[in-house]
């Protein structure tokens, strides 16, 4: 587990400006504005959008027949399809093979059984920084070599490259990104009820009205899956606190019972503490996972379960699973200002490397490359920070504004707070954040409950 001190070690992206968050935060409404409703589709049809284009070439990896490696991720369903197809193509060009490992969250307790049973995998995808900490304190992560570590230097930003690292050492190559800044609607819904998009909390607040009014239930919140509500918390928090509050917090150099967390709390509970507003009261959407808050509200005609659901890019891998079309009938805006500026948080997966070999550098180097990111990138419902791949392979025009939005924002954004800290406290389905939010999804009232119980987990997670 980290400490309070050695959570300044690289932990947060660069510190910026609440100018320099408003510029990335006015690139992506800029950007998201732009889109027309004419987009090439759900996120999982490849052949739109330029996603026909062969894999480039543009990195050189060594020949490793009869080489075989196992990589761990917890992706599951048509993110694991889509990645394994970035896996074979490592194959056809090294002659290695590779078997994916589904893993269970959190992936740090998985892999310490592994690690214990003497077969752990080659590489894993990590979700969190916290998470790549812990391996290198356990002695179980391995440094880049050079070869990774260059392609990385080439293709991410500065920002990107720190996040994986640990005591100034390169251990991790954020393959995926996502943008956790936005907010899905049914565009019929918006249209019935005479909607527009919100730029600000209260227009927010005002929308939800005019929504509910109109017949539709607004929000979808999966609340089952406690990592959502981190994400709620930390667009509100980041917005109304500023970006300086929000690097102390997810440091734990002020605590959780500060009156920033207090406002934040309260603002949340403006829209969870009112049942109307939630797809199914609090009970409902405690019992509703991330993927069906999704579907939930593209489906039901007229009548969907909710009209809006929260959450990143990502959530286009879910839509694609219903008939809507990204662009057309699901549309997206920026999370709304709650404070001065509109939020910008990301999250991303880190590819670690556990079992140092030259196959297994030689997998870091081409999960850093453009190469690799094109081909689950064309597919849909991925975010690459890579910042030298080609955005007209992404899949329809919505998914390409919000790449080059992310790029376009350099190290001007924020890690997910939750990510940041220690697997305990922010990282574990049933404890910590996780299910503290999730009872005061159930009892928004208990503002003060709420901020002593994080506070006592927090103390806890991060020694004292």
């Amino acid at each position: 587990m980290r400490t309070s001190s050695t959570i300044r070690t690289g932990r947060t992206v660069k510190r910026t400006t609440r100018a320099a968050a408003t510029l990335a935060a006015a690139a992506l409404t800029l950007s998201l504005t732009a889109c027309g409703g004419d987009d090439n589709g759900g996120g999982d049809n490849g052949d739109k959008g330029g996603g026909n284009k062969a894999p480039a070439s543009s990195v050189t990896l060594p020949k490793l027949d009869g080489e075989s490696l196992e990589v761990a991720a917890v992706w599951t369903g048509t993110e694991q399809k889509n990645f394994k197809q970035v896996l074979s193509e490592f194959e056809k060009r090294t002659g290695a093979k590779v078997t994916f490992v589904p893993a269970q969250d959190p992936i740090i307790n998985f892999l310490g059984s592994k690690i214990a049973g003497g077969a752990p995998p080659d590489v894993a995808m990590l979700p969190q920084p916290g998470a790549i900490k812990q391996a290198v304190d356990k002695g179980w992560a391995k440094p880049l070599g050079a070869e990774a570590t260059k392609e990385l230097g080439e293709n991410y930003s500065p920002g990107w490259q720190d996040i994986g690292k640990v005591g100034g050492k390169q251990y991790g190559v954020y393959y995926k990104a996502a943008n956790k800044s936005l907010i899905w609607y049914n565009a019929k819904v918006f249209e019935n009820a005479g909607a527009a998009e919100p730029k600000t909390w209260d227009e927010l607040l005002n929308t939800a009205q005019m929504v509910y009014d109109s017949g539709v239930t607004p929000f979808s919140v999966g609340g089952a899956d406690g990592w959502t509500l981190t994400d709620w918390f930390e667009n509100v928090y980041l917005s109304q606190a500023g970006p300086e509050k929000y690097d102390q917090l997810a440091q734990h150099e002020i605590k959780w019972t500060d009156p920033s967390v207090k406002e934040a709390l309260t603002t949340l509970a403006e829209i969870w503490g009112k049942k109307d507003f939630v797809a199914g009261g609090a009970s409902g959407a405690l019992q509703t996972e991330f993927p069906a808050s999704v579907t939930q509200t593209f489906t039901g005609g007229d009548q969907p379960k909710a009209g809006m659901v929260y959450e990143g890019d990502f959530a286009q891998v879910n839509i694609g699973e219903t008939k809507a079309k990204i662009g057309t009938d699901a549309k997206v805006f920026p999370f709304p200002a709650v404070g001065d500026t509109a939020p910008v948080v990301s999250g991303g997966d880190a590819a670690v490397i556990l079992k140092d070999s030259k196959a297994a550098q030689a997998l870091a180097t081409w999960l850093a490359s453009p190469d690799a990111a094109a081909i689950q990138a064309k597919l849909g419902g991925f975010l690459s920070p890579n910042k030298s791949i080609d955005s007209s392979v992404y899949p329809n025009e919505v998914q390409k504004k919000i790449a080059d939005a992310l790029i376009a924002a350099g190290d001007d954004f924020r890690f997910d707070m939750s990510d940041q800290a220690p697997q305990a406290f922010g990282g574990t389905p049933g404890k910590g954040e996780w299910k503290t939010l999730q009872d005061f999804l159930k009892n928004p009232k208990d503002v003060a409950g709420a901020q002593a119980k994080l506070e006592a987990d927090a103390a806890a997670a991060y020694g004292g």
